[in-house]
């Protein structure tokens, strides 16, 4: 198979038509020599930051000279965004051989069980030396959770996929959790729900936990944030006060790794740490900035940036129906002067763009858009040059992102 051949196969093979658990991805696993044996990890979970830590994480440990794999999802550019090694994409070539690897193992296997067993054999192979390793769904029946890592980390837990994982934030932390193994360091945000923290209490071991009073905000503004921790600076280009408690938790968990990693290391890592849609500014002039926002914390976080400009922001919406659309409305539009609403394209999960305004008016006039492009020159119009926020789903950004920065570019 070619790669847009090997891509189609591994699309068509779904992600929950088949029983949750770690049976079928373990034989798999067994079948290729257990390549998640070899190399050391840390494994990641949690409802938000889970990406933004990942990435932090991974450049760390490449600044500092270690060969470092990355494991995320979902992808936001390409697909092969999912495997990178010292940030760079697993290649099409090598996708389309380890993806043939995995399929000679004949095992019934759902995507993401597919992508993580190509994964893991390809960082085993190229010889990493870390890998930073982001759950998909949950944790404790999560296809990645074959991996025995000496550190996990726990982001901040809120509500989302509550139909597989729970309707509280006990029960999500208790799915999480599951990742935690015996007598490993684990390593959890700080801002925590009561109930989640008792459950992370519960299950470590031995758990860190940022001291948030050892923490001093210099700055924090849409360019990142400038702030000391245990009396050291850092800096973030990342967006929100939200990334700072992503940071703080990447701080401990690098000095809790069991590697001497330098604070001038940590800081020169974080600086130059770049996530897609992750309050992504895409233009300055005027401000446009995207976000993958689609839960109700995420969309909390996002407020945080949009009260800066209450009443002046001009917003394009989209969502998955299954999303808790009206918490993550609620959270964000009263900030907003105006939205477009937008079916996310390629994606049945999407919510009509008329239902979604429907839901919006509540908060905001709401136009429509029949596409991506219509809703860019809509919400470019509306706004008359104040700013443009672009959330409401991971997919509506990967979608859209490219067509956003080729219209604003092409304005100047």
């Amino acid at each position: 198979m070619n790669y847009t051949q090997t891509l189609e196969y591994i699309h068509s093979l779904g992600n929950f038509s088949r029983p949750a658990g770690l049976c079928r991805i373990s034989a798999a696993a067994k079948a290729l020599g257990s390549p998640q044996k070899n190399f050391y990890s840390v494994h990641i979970a949690g409802t938000n930051g889970k990406g933004s830590v990942s990435a932090m994480l991974a450049n760390i440990f490449k600044e500092a000279g270690f060969k470092t794999g990355l494991f995320i999802s979902p992808y936001i550019i390409d697909f092969r965004e999912r495997i990178q090694i010292n940030g760079e994409f697993i290649s099409e070539n090598d996708l389309v051989r380890y993806a043939e690897m995995v399929r000679s193992t004949g095992m019934d296997l759902s995507e993401f069980e597919f992508i993580t067993a190509a994964a893991f054999l390809y960082f085993s192979d190229k010889k990493c030396d870390v890998v930073i390793a982001e759950t998909g769904l949950g944790g404790r029946l999560d296809a990645t959770n074959i991996l025995e890592s000496p550190v996990t980390v726990i982001t901040k837990i809120g509500l989302d996929h509550s139909a597989v994982l729970g309707n509280t934030v006990e029960k999500i932390a208790a799915e999480k959790c599951g990742i935690i193994k015996e007598s490993r360091v684990t390593v959890s945000s700080y801002d925590q729900p009561e109930g989640a923290l008792r459950v992370i209490e519960g299950a470590a071991d031995r758990l860190v936990i940022p001291d948030k009073s050892q923490l001093h905000v210099i700055s924090c503004d849409e360019s990142g944030s400038t702030f000391l921790y245990k009396g050291k600076k850092y800096e973030i280009c990342l967006t929100g006060k939200h990334q700072i408690e992503n940071a703080l938790t990447v701080i401990e968990t690098a000095a809790n790794s069991g590697f001497e990693i330098s604070y001038e290391t940590v800081a020169k890592a974080l600086k130059e740490t770049f996530f897609p849609a992750r309050a992504e500014i895409i233009c300055k002039k005027p401000l446009v900035l995207l976000d993958g926002a689609h839960n109700p914390d995420g969309a909390k976080a996002l407020a945080g940036i949009l009260a800066h400009y209450a009443g002046k922001v001009t917003a394009v919406i989209g969502m998955m129906r299954d999303k808790d659309c009206a918490s993550v409305l609620a959270a964000s539009l009263p900030f907003c002067r105006a939205a477009v609403a937008v079916t996310v394209e390629n994606m049945p999960r999407s919510l009509k763009a008329e239902e979604l305004a429907e839901k919006a008016e509540k908060y905001c006039p709401c136009l429509t858009a029949d596409s991506y492009r219509d809703a860019i020159e809509k919400s470019y119009s509306l706004a008359g040059g104040e700013p443009v926020f672009v959330f409401g789903s991971l997919y509506l950004a990967g979608g859209i992102r490219e067509q956003l920065k080729m219209f604003y570019k092409n304005l100047k």
